[in-house]
This record gives structure tokens, C-alpha cells and sequence, in this order.
């Protein structure tokens, strides 16, 4: 019976794995200045992955709360990735992220998901 539970578990993991989407943030632009609108439209779920290409000397992407979101502040502790392949599993409920280069956030490079 043990081995059962097991297996179904193992089974649900994997299907969660296969349901999720891998997104191209800014499509073929990239992550870059007025990024903003691009989650118009589209259906995240919790689990998808947000994949940020950019030049790291130039840019960066920093993982945010609303109130960092609105303000283009980032918080002390929060999570700054630097690659310029940056690849994010989104959390259920909303998720926001900034570039917090000086001026960039403010000139639209940041991005709010909401993933169900």
C-alpha cells in the first residue's frame, strides 16, 4: 500500500512538471526598457518559468514585493539574479520583478505576474 501512495505521489509531481510553461520575458526583445505591458494576456500558473535574457554589464533582475514593484526600490534581502539568462519559477499569486539599475525600473523595465 505504501508503495502505491508512492507511485501516485511521484506520478503528481511529474505531472505538475509537464503542465508548466516556459516564458521568453519581453518575447524576442528581451528584458529591456518598457517591458511592463508584456504579461498582457497571456496565463501564468504557478510553476511556469520566466526566462530573462539580457546584457548582465547593463541590466539585471531583481525579485520584488508590490510596494518595491510601485516605487522601483528594492528591498534589503531581495533576491538579485545577474546572468543575462535568468531563469525564474514562478510562485503562486503575484510575483514582480524590477531591474534596478538606475532609471531602467522607471522606464519600464519591471514586470508584475499574477500565476494561479
Amino acid at each position: 500500500m505504501a508503495m502505491v501512495v508512492v507511485l501516485v505521489l511521484c506520478l503528481l509531481v511529474h505531472m505538475e512538471q509537464v503542465h508548466a510553461a516556459t516564458y521568453m520575458v519581453g518575447d524576442s526583445g528581451g528584458w529591456s526598457f518598457n517591458t511592463d505591458s508584456w504579461p498582457s494576456g497571456k496565463r501564468f500558473r504557478a510553476g511556469d518559468v520566466l526566462v530573462f535574457n539580457y546584457d548582465s554589464t547593463n541590466h539585471n533582475v531583481v525579485a520584488v514585493g508590490r510596494s518595491g514593484y510601485s516605487s522601483c526600490t528594492t528591498p534589503a534581502g531581495a533576491k538579485v539574479y545577474k546572468s543575462g539568462k535568468d531563469q525564474i519559477r514562478l510562485a503562486k499569486g503575484p510575483n514582480y520583478f524590477i531591474c534596478n539599475f538606475a532609471g531602467h525600473c522607471e522606464s519600464g523595465m519591471k514586470i508584475a505576474v499574477n500565476a494561479v
